[in-house]
Parts: C-alpha cells; structure tokens; sequence
C-alpha cells in the first residue's frame, strides 16, 4: 500500500466511528440520569444498579471514541508523510501508559484466530503464546478472568513462556477477556501497563470499548482498519505439511511452531514459505 492509499476512508470511518460512540455515551448517559431520578423518587435501590450499568456503557463508548479519533489522527499524519503506518492497536497501547499492547481473537476452543499487536515486542509476545501453548492471553480466555503478574511470578507461573517474556524486557502483563456474558470472543493483553492501571476505571473503559464497539457492535471493525493478522495461513501451512509428511496436523502445527521458535522465523513468515512450495520439510527436519 503506498502512503495515502485507502486511508482517506479509513480516517473518514474512525470519524464516523467516533461520532457514532459519543452519540451512544449522551444516550446512555441520559438513561443513566433517568433511573437516577426514579431511585430518587421511589428509594428503590435497583434504579441505581442500572444507572450504574448504564454509566458504565456511557464510559466505554466515550473510550472507544478516543480511540477511534486516536487513530483518525495518526493515519491522517501519515498519508501526509508522517512516517510508518500506525496502527489501531498503538492508540491502545498509549491508553494504557505502555507501547505494548495486543488484542487476540480466539475460537470456541480459545485457539488463536487472529492477532493484532500495538508494535513488535507485543507480536512477538502472542507467537509465542501461540508456539508455547501457555501464558496470559490462553489463562484469561479459559479462565474468563483477569491475569496481572509481574517480575519473578511470571517465570514461575509460565516456566516456558515466562522466561522468553521477560528476556525481552518485559516485567509486568496483564490480559483480560474480551466477549459477552456467554461467549469469550478473545482477551487484550498489555505489557508493562502505566503503574496503577490495572484495576482502575480507565482500564475498565478501554477493555468495555474493545469489547463492545470494536469487537460486537453492529458497526464493529475485528479487522481494526487491517492491522489484524489472522493465523489462517499457518493453520493452511500445517494442513499441507501433514499431508506431505503424513502425521497428524497437530504435529505438524507442533513442528512450524517448533522451527519457529528456533529462530528459523516467524510463524506466518514460515508458513508462507511452506503454503507457497519455498520451504519444503520432511520426515528428516523432526527433532
């Protein structure tokens, strides 16, 4: 894609994004005002449940627009020259006082469906969730709960994947799951997050936003303006590469994941190669 290419009507969407999830704040925050108004009038407590519910709602549309109109700015300033790309993901990333930061869609099976990641080191985090089978984004999917572990907790907690995070760096994570009341749809991870984040309304707004005006409104993008990559192309690698070597597609999904994390390259970088007949693996490349 060259500068500029497409991007006008990506800037126009975020606009119209945004301007659709401040209007959805105001009503929430006028339903919210009426159920006040009604738990002043009767004393009835569940008035102010919904109030509360609905403020919340009010408070994650609002954090959704921020970040549509986030990175409504950043790709204007870059179809005129302004330097790399960006992605939806960094407006995220800067949210929460890091620049690591990414989102993970995952399977009934919470199987990694696609990634879209706020820089590298964040990518390079969720391959190797992916290539690992353990750490933060795969606890929160199949716990349906928040993970937040920092310094020597995370190499005891994930004795393969932990030791690889923090040689990058890396000292806190936290990720949190991503869907409705019935289905976990995927699960934000942000590495060593702003101190205090976790836990605050801030982070519950921007977790509230990705979850309902990114990922299950009407009008929601999974694609986050092409910055999502989807492990479609290493699910078809292995397929063939089963085939070829006559196992199982497990293992040969366990095999590219393995050369991967030898350094040989990245998982879609491998899996293209193999899709594509410039790689060619046989019975004699297993450990």
């Amino acid at each position: 894609m060259t500068q500029g290419e497409g991007s006008a009507d990506q800037v126009m969407d975020a606009w119209r994004r945004a301007s659709s999830a401040r209007a959805r704040a105001a009503r929430a925050d006028e339903a919210a005002a009426r159920q006040e108004k009604l738990a002043a009038a009767t004393g009835r407590e569940v008035h102010l449940r919904i109030a509360e519910a609905l403020r919340n709602t009010a408070g994650a549309h609002r954090s959704s627009a921020q970040l549509q109109e986030s990175f409504a700015r950043r790709l204007s300033g870059w179809a005129q020259g302004g330097g790399p790309r960006p992605q939806f993901m960094s407006g995220v990333a800067e949210a929460c006082g890091t620049k690591s930061a990414a989102l993970t869609l995952v399977d009934g099976c919470q199987r990694q469906l696609a990634v879209a990641a706020s820089d590298e080191p964040a990518r390079t985090a969720q391959d190797l969730e992916f290539m690992l089978g353990e750490g933060p984004t795969k606890d929160a999917t199949l716990r349906r709960d928040l993970v937040f572990v920092s310094h020597q907790a995370i190499d005891t907690r994930w004795p393969c994947y932990g030791p690889a995070l923090t040689a990058m760096g890396i000292r806190e994570v936290a990720a949190v799951p991503l869907g409705s009341a019935d289905r976990c749809l995927g699960a934000l991870a942000v590495f060593d997050p702003r101190p205090g984040l976790v836990g605050t309304r801030t982070f519950t707004e921007i977790v509230g936003a990705l979850t309902r005006t990114v990922l299950l409104d009407p009008d929601a993008d999974p694609e986050l303006y092409g910055g999502t990559d989807h492990r479609d192309v290493v699910q078809q690698a292995a397929g063939m590469l089963s085939v070829h070597v006559g196992c199982r597609v497990e293992d040969a999904l366990a095999l590219i994941k393995a050369r991967a994390f030898s350094g040989e390259g990245s998982l879609e970088e491998l899996s293209r190669k193999i899709v594509s007949g410039d790689l060619k693996i046989t019975m004699g490349d297993w450990p």
